[in-house]
């Protein structure tokens, strides 16, 4: 009975994945030129016109609370800070809902015509998921190769 349940809620949390990524997908064509010749200048633009719409609520139990461009070394980077609303890490089984994220937001990535402007200038992909009590659960990081 157990396993059916956790069962359950795995492709539940799978289909709220899938959900994200198809969201995230939506919401960059919003804003995402496929013609334009963006620039750093333009990503910080676009960048603070997600945060003017954040918190956002993507899908149920997933929330954008907002984008940033983390100043790394020697790599261009946009990082989306998520809340999963309805998990606790006490009690969630994180690298099982890693894995399944990171699968769906490569593939997504790989397809959107929207983040052609970070594929075409280099950036990193960056996801970092917190849960429902604002605790750090996991960040999935899809370097410029594993998207092109």
């Amino acid at each position: 009975m157990q396993d059916k349940k956790t069962k359950r809620k795995q492709n539940i949390l799978l289909f709220g994945v899938i959900g994200v990524a198809v969201a995230l997908a939506v919401y960059f064509q919003f804003f995402l030129s496929e013609t334009a010749v963006e620039t750093k200048t333009e990503v910080k633009e676009l960048v603070s016109k997600y945060n003017k719409n954040c918190p956002l609520k993507i899908q149920e139990g997933i929330r954008l609370d907002s984008v940033s461009l983390p100043n790394l070394p020697e790599e261009k980077a946009v990082q989306y800070n998520l809340t999963l609303l309805n998990v606790e890490k006490e009690t969630a089984e994180i690298e099982v809902i890693k894995t399944e994220i990171e699968k769906s937001l490569i593939s997504t990535a790989k397809a959107n015509p929207g983040l052609q402007v970070f594929r075409d200038n280099d950036y990193t992909l960056i996801y970092s998921y917190k849960d429902k009590k604002n605790v750090s659960l996991f960040d999935v990081k899809i370097l410029p190769d594993q998207y092109k």
